[in-house]
């Protein structure tokens, strides 16, 4: 299956392979497709050509119906502009009940990210623009509470390449040859670009099982964060497990939640954070991209930052509900990581988060708390679990940050120093 929009010669064999080889991951391992399921796919339009594999790839495994759900970047920004504001907080009922029945169905999902328009926010109202995202996080909330939350959904979220987004990522190639370069880069970090890449994700997975198993064990109380602009201190609650790697659906299946993934992560007191913290990659907030922020945390909330581009649009965001400034994920990633080691910044948080070490503004995974599914609402306020209606990371380290942990027995420990993980971690 080929996009009519590029000629046949613009990729080559290894690019088809390597293109076949995504999508057996995504499929096999990203969602674990059983014979029967439901699979729901949403993706831009432009990504046809690796939605024809997937499609193929899940009805190959058994799929009992595979719907695909597209999306256009131009057709949402038509809304933004010509829309009624008091309009822009409704969502069709359907939306909801679409959700609820892919939790009810122990459905499949799958989301593809790569912006055929890198820039199609610009220029709205923040305000606006963040009314419609909440309105439809409140319409998908069973999903991500028990769906996500609970792993009734094996979930996976990919990207693929696009021409404008590799334009952006390199500035000297345009069109074809930088969609191609940026093609690449995925496959490479992905794994794909390898025959044995089934094997490859099989001992990664390995390695941040075992990560997170030692992570957890140890009894961390703190972790500290220190390096230029950065001296911040994130408690954990006694309940507080770090996950990595594959995830289980309550049916016991495996499923890969993110490809790439290099992160080991937990859900923090957020009550415990103090200190200031410099991001060390740009990120996105509604689409916009937010640069050079400095944050200073007090008594657990967000007191203060600044920014040199995207105030708005952040501004904005953290208004959304009182758990928008506090935090609920802390992360773990070293300078080993294939997305480090390639030196882009690629402006798309799958891949920016797992470069780095970072924060989470917003709603906290009970997954990471033991027992933390079965809490009530008060029962997580009561340790610090932070709920909000927003989940944005924010990247904090590199190769002049170190991260040490204060043990619950006494002491402290270098998780990772200048970036690289301590041998005990390795």
């Amino acid at each position: 299956m080929r996009d009519g929009s590029r000629g046949v010669e613009a990729f080559d064999e290894d690019y088809r392979e390597n293109l076949a080889r995504y999508a057996r991951l995504i499929v096999a391992r990203g969602l674990n497709v059983q014979p029967g399921q439901l699979v729901n796919i949403s993706s831009e339009l432009c990504h046809r050509e690796l939605l024809g594999l997937l499609v193929e790839e899940a009805y190959r495994r058994g799929a009992g119906f595979v719907h695909v759900e597209f999306s256009d970047p131009i057709l949402q920004r038509l809304r933004f502009q010509h829309s009624q504001p008091e309009f822009l907080d409704r969502v069709p009922g359907f939306f909801s009940a679409k959700f609820g029945e892919l939790v009810d169905e122990r459905a499949a999902n799958l989301k593809i990210l790569g912006p055929e328009y890198p820039d199609f926010m610009e220029g709205l109202d923040p305000h606006l623009v963040n009314l419609a995202r909440k309105a439809g996080y409140q319409s998908a909330k069973r999903f991500y509470n028990e769906g996500i939350e609970k792993s009734k959904v094996q979930w996976c979220v990919v990207a693929a390449a696009t021409a404008r987004w590799a334009e952006r990522l390199f500035p000297g190639l345009k069109g074809v040859d930088a969609e191609r370069k940026l093609w690449r880069e995925i496959f490479q970090i992905c794994r794909v670009d390898r025959p044995d890449y089934l094997e490859l994700w099989e001992n990664h997975n390995s390695v941040l099982k075992k990560r997170a198993a030692r992570l957890s064990e140890i009894g961390i109380s703190q972790l500290r964060f220190s390096g230029p602009g950065t001296d911040l201190r994130v408690g954990l609650h006694a309940r507080a497990i770090f996950k990595g790697g594959a995830d289980r659906s309550d049916k016991g299946l495996a499923f890969l939640p993110n490809i790439p993934t290099e992160e080991c992560f937990t859900t923090p007191d957020w009550r415990t954070v103090s200190g200031r913290v410099a991001a060390t990659r740009p990120f996105l907030v509604n689409g916009v991209l937010v640069k050079d922020l400095s944050l200073t945390f007090e008594a657990g909330d967000l007191r203060s930052y600044s920014c040199s581009e995207g105030g708005a649009s952040l501004e904005a965001y953290i208004a959304s509900d009182p758990g928008a400034r506090r935090l609920g994920e802390v992360a773990l990633v070293g300078v080993d990581s294939p997305i480090f080691s390639s030196k882009i910044v690629f402006e798309e948080i799958l891949f920016d988060e797992n470069a780095a070490c970072h924060i989470a503004l917003g709603s906290a995974y009970r997954g990471c708390l033991q027992g933390g599914t079965e809490l009530s609402e008060e029962e997580c306020a009561e340790i610090g679990c932070n709920s909000s209606s927003v989940h944005t990371d924010i990247m904090i380290s590199s190769e002049q940050v170190n991260v040490f942990a204060e043990l619950r027995g006494g002491g402290s420990l270098c998780l990772l120093q200048q970036g690289v993980w301590s041998p005990d971690f390795s």
